[in-house]
């Protein structure tokens, strides 16, 4: 015999009762989470604007004394300069980062497609580079792709995507390394790799680093720093192009990430 069969009318009732009080319930945990996301979002967007703007003069300012357009200054002093300068533009990027985040998560980002040569933008991103490569030694190479026709698509932002791959590829690689980038056509797609020879993520940690604000360490003494929203945004504005990006990495055994674009776009 069923629990229904075995149930009075008047405790069916209060059964029901019971389901449609916690349905309104889980209602309005989900109206509060929706609404606390909203609130987030948009506390993001307010204070990356509201930094943005005074963090920007405060490098312009720096590099006119940097120039020696206010006077000629020494050595120690320029070196000081050199350092507000840096330290200014990488909270610049981290703070542009969260807009672009922002813009993701409010779906305001649409893609602009032309034409163009993929091992173009991959040379452009590598150029880049070279500054911070050069610094720990490390070899940023890009092994194929001339042959690959022009491909439809957001040329800004897959350039974002690239630059965010083969510039965490560099970050994570140590001293002497070697950072490759390829592309190779496969029918109606296109499969970029950025490999490395650095670290490396444990398999548990693949999905993790495509989260939004995740880190694999988070500890505050960890060696690299940043927003953790990079791969997410990577992750949408490829599948804005209808396209898939994954990682295949072990620890000790360095990362290749991976995406693809399709070779057409229609605008969205």
């Amino acid at each position: 015999m069923s629990m229904s069969e075995s149930s009075t009318p008047s405790e069916l009732t209060e059964r029901i009762c019971a389901l449609e009080s916690q349905a309104e319930a889980y209602q309005r945990t989900i109206h509060d989470l929706r609404t606390r996301d909203a609130l987030k979002t948009q506390f993001l967007s307010n204070i990356s604007h509201d930094l943005r703007t005074p963090l920007a003069a405060i490098i312009t300012h720096a590099e006119i004394l940097r120039e020696g357009m206010l006077g000629e200054l020494n050595k120690r002093q320029l070196d000081s300069l050199g350092g507000i300068v840096s330290g200014g533009q990488q909270l610049l990027d981290m703070i542009d980062e969260i807009l672009t985040y922002v813009r993701a998560a409010n779906d305001q980002i649409a893609l602009t497609i032309c034409d163009f040569e993929i091992a173009d933008v991959i040379d452009q991103v590598r150029q880049l580079n070279e500054p911070l490569a050069a610094k720990k030694h490390i070899t940023v190479a890009r092994t194929n792709g001339d042959d690959i026709d022009p491909i439809d698509g957001d040329r800004d932002k897959i350039k974002h995507v690239l630059s965010n791959l083969i510039g965490n590829a560099i970050k994570f690689t140590p001293q002497g390394g070697r950072v490759w980038v390829s592309a190779t056509r496969h029918e109606r797609e296109v499969l970029v790799e950025v490999g490395d020879t650095g670290s490396g993520i444990a398999p548990e940690n693949h999905e993790l680093i495509f989260r939004e604000f995740a880190q694999v360490d988070a500890t505050p003494s960890r060696p690299h720093h940043g927003t953790g929203l990079g791969l997410a945004i990577a992750r949408r504005l490829i599948e804005l192009h209808s396209g898939r990006i994954w990682v295949q990495s072990e620890l000790g055994s360095g990362s290749r990430f991976y995406f693809t674009i399709p070779t057409t776009q229609q605008a969205k």
